[in-house]
């Protein structure tokens, strides 16, 4: 990456080479625009290629293989249990990280965009400092820029509470670094982070224990969709307590002595936790906070919402003219893939296009096993919204292809709207459901009905048969599910 100090002019500037950054640089490079995309990091990917989304599916991936061979016994396959190399796994996974970051590096430079490695912050509107630290001096020198795009993302939510002094205390972060295989590992948050680590560390050999403030997990989850998952987790992990939160931390050398607090019923069927248990890890995942801080941008006329999260309107435009916003700066969903089509509209819009944002139809996924997926409107929106919705749900149980790998315990859910069979929602729980979701999300943004995925020919055997037989079900009968009975 460049660290050229001279003065530079450029058309667009993007802070931030995440999944957000980097396709708003090479969008509007391919437009013809001049552009310059700058980052803090070692290599550009951001945290979803250097610490979240690519090490932790990385990691997930093998997970997925132990338990799978853990399964075959009954079926007439035996395996000796697995040896465990963190120090290999670590590897495999930084080989996989650096393979996409030259990628992008190589897209970068086919493209004639500048890759800058620097800290950024705004002096005006349309000047930007570049340094080599964080303190704002513009030790590399400035750049007038036309527009500028914030992609900074996201950090680990920092919780003053849960915060000691202590090596065995992981964000999310760290525990991606697999320093160890801890023979015990508390998991503080039961959302899709705290559960997709959760379920790495478990594969891997730790006893895990999940707790959560609410009442379930995956708070905001349809809770039929949750359920499934659940059931699943109740055997990979020693403990999952709800309605449970952390009083006290103390680090007592060996272990993380922890104090709980709870409040009504023990989750997953497990007895109340003891006030106190002690765990040879801990990882905190408790949500994300947006990179808008220490960026000068209160040289700009840009607006910061209490939370933290950079107004844009749907041309994803600051209430600065000159500068844009996208990605988890921004705000929910914060997922990677809705950062890179905020980078694709935005270069759209500098580049003249009439073109806006509309996150309605963002998917989602818990890669967790099994995986769950929505898009669209949910059951638990509608409900609050107070929308009336068509709901039919299709068991696994009567899918072929889930049977002939073990693996019934799914659902297909489809949410239509009661009188014009449009589908507005599909949740998905169960295996390969982060392929799965693709169909519904083409299917919610052509404004398909039922009849239009129910008459579409789905190949045999495949789990892609219960979107189709679940849109069957929503408004009349299917083949493999008994009709009701009036």
């Amino acid at each position: 990456m460049s660290n050229n100090t001279a003065m530079r002019e450029t058309d667009m500037v993007v802070i931030g080479a995440g999944p957000g950054g980097y396709v708003a640089a090479f969008a509007a490079a391919d437009r013809g625009m001049n552009v310059m995309l700058v980052d803090a990091g070692e290599q550009p990917g951001g945290v979803c290629l250097n610490r979240g989304c690519i090490p932790s599916k990385t990691l997930l991936h093998i997970t997925q293989l132990i338990s799978e061979t853990r399964e075959t016994g009954p079926r007439g396959v035996t395996w000796s249990q697995p040896a465990i190399d963190p120090a290999a796994l670590r590897r495999w996974k930084d080989e996989v990280i650096a393979r996409n970051a030259a990628g992008i590096r190589q897209l970068a430079k086919a493209r004639k965009v500048e890759l800058v490695r620097a800290w950024t912050r705004f002096e005006n509107a349309q000047t930007l400092a570049l340094g080599t630290q964080r303190d704002g001096r513009p030790d590399l020198g400035q750049v007038k820029f036309q527009r500028a795009v914030l992609a900074t993302g996201s950090r680990p939510t920092a919780n003053n509470a849960l915060s000691i002094d202590s090596p065995r205390v992981m964000n999310s972060t760290d525990a991606l670094e697999l320093a160890d295989i801890p023979k015990s590992l508390l998991v503080v948050g039961g959302g899709y982070i705290g559960l997709e680590m959760g379920t790495i560390y478990a594969a891997l050999g730790s006893e895990v224990t999940v707790i959560e403030m609410t009442d379930g997990l995956l708070p905001g989850t349809d809770r039929d969709l949750v359920r499934i998952l659940q059931a699943r987790l109740r055997k990979a992990l020693k403990n999952i307590y709800l309605q449970t939160k952390v009083a006290n931390m103390a680090d007592v050398g060996h272990a993380v002595s922890v104090t709980f607090e709870q409040a009504g019923r023990a989750g997953s069927g497990t007895s109340a936790p003891s006030d106190k248990q002690e765990f040879e890890r801990v990882l905190v995942a408790v949500g994300r906070t947006p990179n808008s801080n220490g960026l000068g941008l209160e040289n700009t006329s840009v607006k910061i919402a209490p939370d933290g999260f950079v107004e844009v309107n749907e041309q994803l435009q600051t209430a600065e003219e000159s500068i844009y916003a996208i990605g988890d700066v921004i705000g929910q969903p914060m997922l990677a893939h809705k950062a890179s089509h905020e980078g694709k509209v935005v270069a759209e819009v500098l580049a003249g296009a009439p073109a806006s944002h509309d996150s309605r139809v963002i998917p989602a996924v818990v890669f967790t096993d099994p995986e769950i997926a929505w898009a669209g409107l949910t059951e638990t929106q509608a409900a609050e919204a107070g929308i009336e919705i068509r709901i039919a749900k299709f068991p696994w149980g009567a899918s072929g292809r889930a049977a002939a790998i073990g693996r019934n315990d799914g659902v297909t859910k489809i949410v239509a709207d009661p009188s014009t069979q449009r589908i507005l929602g599909v949740g998905i729980a169960g295996v390969g459901a982060s392929e799965l979701i693709a169909e519904a999300v083409l299917a919610i943004e052509m404004g398909a009905t039922t009849t239009d995925i129910a008459r579409c020919v789905h190949p045999h055997p495949t789990l892609s048969e219960t979107i189709a037989e679940g849109a069957e079900l929503a408004f009349g009968t299917t083949i493999h599910q008994a009709p009701r009975q009036h």
